[in-house]
């Protein structure tokens, strides 16, 4: 593969999408939705192929859930597309609209921004939200999976170029780097001749490895130790269902609980809670991995899945049936444990006193805070934002789910009566 070559045509592809109308973009959107659903076998089938290979490759099952396609999860992606067909195009709105006192009427334009290159994991869905939002925006997008989703991604890529022809579109406006070689990421990430941002879409490694090695832009997200703080006056029994979404509503999503963290007055009677509640959820029940003090309280209350806490454990992205807990002073204790590993993504409260709710909103550093809901919100549909993009967790351009404004820069725009500066 050239990547030079590909980086070319998606720039020029750039140029084709940037000036399409809503209605071609929609159209093109609303084939790629009927095409998945005409190639449900292929795709399929497919996916069955990634699945055995990773199961050979001794790939976890909760990773494997990530990765694997069914006819429903197909019906309903194909479904996502179309709802983004409905979401209003951010490209060639207007904001801060003014008039200046010369006369000039002065604006920012939306505008795409041009190549977006994704770098993602073991999610074949992403492949899809991604050339979706991308092409209602105008952006052209270079696309790299994990090698677990290989047959899967070639498959949905077809789809996707061949609906784009039949819309008159350019095949090449969504590009897939086929080649497993780490080597194509690291080329991908020096193309800053035609790539306008990078997304990577993973663990913390990659986000690192393109922090560091990156000559583009790069949206940092997806990644973080996800909290949930039990506050003293928090309805205890609605609490523990809230942990309880949070935690197995989806095990292996980013958005899902990591840490537990529970004010010391409550915590002798919502430990009991926990466990009891464990207790009754079969093979949904989570391992507890608990500080000292939790640990007691755990054992006393005859917990099943139970280990202490060791060294790392807190800074741990779990994404399986794996529960930090750990009790804290108050709402500060809460929030010093947040800033020292890594609360930067989707942390939460629960709690009746509406001083501590508006501390811990005001303090805590994480792209999404909650208020006595689940941290599973965390998302672009459930945002109503359509699909997203990444879940950005850095503070500059774009923070939480990125749908569509969020793929868009702006462009200045002055109009006048033929005004010459004095």
């Amino acid at each position: 593969m050239n990547l030079n070559q590909m980086g070319l045509a998606a720039k020029e592809a750039s140029y084709s999408l940037a000036t399409a109308s809503t209605a071609v973009k929609n159209s093109a959107l609303a084939t790629i939705a009927d095409q998945l659903e005409a190639n449900q076998a292929a795709i399929l089938a497919a996916n069955a192929k990634d699945i055995e290979l990773a199961r050979d490759a001794g790939i976890g099952e909760a990773l494997l859930d990530r990765l694997m396609l069914n006819e429903s999860r197909l019906t309903g992606i194909a479904n996502d597309v179309r709802h983004v067909i409905t979401l209003d195009d951010p490209v060639g709105s207007e904001l801060d609209s003014r008039v200046l006192e010369n006369g000039m009427s002065l604006a920012k334009r939306r505008v795409p921004l041009g190549v977006v290159g994704v770098i993602y994991e073991a999610r074949p869905n992403v492949t899809i939200d991604i050339a979706a939002l991308c092409l209602k925006t105008g952006n052209a997008s270079i696309l790299r999976g994990g090698k677990e989703t290989f047959f899967s991604n070639l498959e949905l890529v077809k789809v996707i170029q061949t609906a784009l022809e039949q819309s008159g579109l350019p095949a090449t406006s969504v590009q897939y780097i086929e080649q497993p070689d780490r080597e194509y990421v690291a080329q991908l990430l020096k193309l800053d001749d035609y790539v306008d941002m990078i997304i990577p879409r993973g663990g913390a490694g990659l986000h690192k490895m393109c922090k560091e090695n990156s000559t583009i832009p790069v949206i940092i997200g997806g990644f973080g130790i996800s909290h949930l703080f039990v506050d003293q006056s928090a309805d205890l029994e609605r609490s523990l269902d809230v942990v309880i979404n949070s935690k197995t509503q989806r095990p292996s999503a980013c958005n899902s609980l990591d840490t537990l963290l529970i004010h010391q007055d409550i915590a002798q009677s919502f430990l009991t809670l926990l466990a009891d509640k464990m207790k009754s959820l079969g093979e949904k029940s989570c391992q507890l991995v608990a500080e000292p003090e939790a640990y007691k309280l755990l054992e006393s209350a005859n917990a099943e899945k139970l280990r202490a806490a060791i060294e790392g454990d807190f800074d741990t992205e779990w994404l399986s049936y794996t529960l930090g807990v750990k009790i804290v002073a108050n709402v500060e204790g809460a929030i010093t444990h947040m800033r020292e590993h890594n609360a930067s993504h989707s942390d939460a409260i629960m709690t009746n006193n509406m001083t501590a709710a508006e501390a811990f909103i005001n303090a805590a550093g994480s792209a999404a805070v909650y208020v006595n809901a689940s941290t599973r919100f965390t998302d672009g549909a459930q945002f109503g934002l359509g699909a997203e993009v990444a879940v950005s967790t850095q503070k500059l351009h774009a923070r939480g789910p990125m749908g569509l404004k969020e793929l868009t820069s702006y462009k200045w725009v002055g109009k006048a009566d033929y005004l010459c500066r004095p």
